[in-house]
């Protein structure tokens, strides 16, 4: 029965979808962090810089990965 469940989740590949939903919700309070501060220093943009490249680059890891397997 644990084989099944787990092949089924490998096979859906629902950890990286998980992981992909769970990073852009948080790119996406990070952008409404940084639009809804009254004063916005240097810390706060580099955080926004960090968080954006960071799923820029899990996005393109994921797509390439899932380019690859068919």
């Amino acid at each position: 029965m644990a084989d099944v469940t787990m092949e089924r989740i490998l096979k859906w590949k629902l950890i990286p979808r998980i992981m992909m939903l769970t990073m852009t919700i948080v790119w996406i309070r990070c952008i409404e962090f940084g639009l809804n501060a009254e004063t916005l220093s240097t810390q706060h943009s580099a955080l926004i810089s960090v968080v954006s490249g960071a799923t820029t680059g899990s996005f393109a890891a994921w797509l390439n990965s899932e380019k690859d397997v068919k």
